[in-house]
């Protein structure tokens, strides 16, 4: 157990269930910010963006995600572990902060060897200069830092300035873009000041931090320890950039080679729409879930019992806001996007439930994360991902567009079956108190 972590008594579910509630509430604001900004750029892009305009900023999106998964999705996820129950400034605390500071770095190199290695998948569909690949070098470590520090905002439980801070990011954003787009820049141009005005957002978190008394000075040696520790994360950050991000950047790929920009901007619409309501959720999850989650480590029974309560909570109210978004969907599209987007509405069903299916298993595969399982958490990325494109190949000459939805469907409820069974003790009921 860490030192100055207290053994709590077995809380009821109403109290866990409180507990979430009221956290959740107080993420609100920052999630509705970026979920409203990301609504935004659809629109933008959609509208002023050019033939293709919605694809090319998920493209964009993918590529800063090659950049930002091993960090954010790593080696964040682990800072946020161990320092949350350090004192900022102890000698465990500078040593677990140091060893972030050098693996994010190592997560964007590791990035950029990619990027160097396969130019063409990644970036071929731009017209790109020296000059943008060293502006996007610059932004692109600007806002890993800003992340990386926002992970240590949560750790130590300042969720008000993570909050505010996210609002901030999502203005500069949408105000970077609405500018660039106003001035009739190419869509290259666009791009790259989306992600020079987010990596703006590390000034005013670097203040924050500072005043806050998190940004130890780094002194004595590398902690191996810690590098080991975090470097667990990494992996299975790297699992997931290799199995998640990867097929995605391929299977666009695919379609636009398959179906042209036109059609497959249909189909990314309906992910767009898809990518900013599991904003929402993994907003909520990343800033309350999670911490919670790892913080009960040593709590094996208020473990099961937090993750009980939520699953039974969100199971239903998710099942419900879903099948509201079908509901609207013919007044959605052409709301969030073009009117000729209204022709993306048969997508939606199969796109729906799968998210509702992966939403549940996330709930579960949070787990793995908590309690730094490797081997497992890169077993079920990979059979994931294998299993998606079994599916794809499968349902892509039969359906066409339809069939991307059916896979991604299945795919989550096989998913969600086998992770219920393997996490079974987590759904009953505990007979203890």
């Amino acid at each position: 157990m860490p030192p100055g972590a207290v053994q709590n008594a077995p809380q009821s579910e109403a109290t866990v269930l409180g507990r979430f509630l009221r956290r959740s509430l107080g993420s609100t604001l920052g999630i509705g910010a970026r979920t409203g900004g990301a609504l935004l750029l659809n629109k933008m892009l959609a509208l002023y963006g050019g033939p293709g305009g919605l694809t090319l900023l998920a493209h964009f999106q993918n590529l800063l995600a090659l950049f930002t998964t091993l960090p954010n999705d790593g080696v964040h996820v682990g800072v946020v572990k161990y320092l949350a129950p350090l004192r900022a400034g102890s000698g465990r605390y500078r040593a677990w902060f140091g060893a972030g500071i050098i693996l994010n770095m190592v997560g964007l190199l590791l990035g950029g060897l990619a990027l160097v290695l396969a130019p063409g998948p990644l970036v071929g569909v731009f017209r790109l200069t020296t000059g943008w690949f060293l502006w996007f070098v610059k932004g692109i470590s600007m806002l890993s830092a800003h992340a990386l520090l926002g992970s240590v905002l949560l750790a130590a439980g300042r969720l008000r300035a993570y909050v505010w801070l996210t609002v901030m990011l999502s203005f500069l954003s949408v105000g970077g873009v609405g500018g660039a787009l106003a001035l009739g820049w190419r869509i290259e141009q666009v791009l790259l000041t989306y992600l020079l005005a987010q990596g703006l957002t590390l000034l005013p978190t670097m203040a924050v931090c500072w005043r806050a008394g998190l940004l130890p000075r780094i002194r004595g040696r590398v902690s191996h320890a810690a590098l080991r520790g975090l470097s667990r994360f990494l992996l299975m950050a790297g699992s997931l950039l290799l199995f998640g991000t990867a097929v995605n950047f391929a299977l666009r790929e695919v379609l636009i080679a398959r179906f042209g920009l036109a059609q497959t901007d249909l189909w990314q619409a309906v992910t767009k729409v898809s990518d900013n309501y599991t904003m929402v959720f993994t907003g909520l999850m990343s800033s309350v879930y999670y911490p919670r989650l790892a913080a009960l480590s040593t709590q094996p029974t208020a473990q099961r019992a937090y993750v009980r309560t939520v699953v039974l909570l969100l199971a239903p109210v998710l099942a419900v806001g879903l099948g509201l978004i079908y509901l609207l969907r013919d007044w959605l599209l052409p709301l969030l996007f073009d009117e000729r987007f209204a022709a993306a509405s048969y997508l939606f069903a199969p796109q729906l439930l799968g998210d509702w299916l992966k939403f549940l298993t996330w709930l579960l595969l949070f787990l793995l994360t908590a309690k730094a399982q490797v081997g497992r958490y890169v077993a079920v990325q990979a059979g994931s991902a294998m299993l998606y494109v079994t599916l794809l190949q499968g349902l892509l000459p039969a359906y066409g567009l339809l069939g991307v939805p059916l896979a991604h469907a299945a795919r989550f409820g096989v998913l969600l079956l086998l992770s219920a069974v393997y996490f079974r003790a987590y759904l009953r009921r505990s007979n203890d108190g």
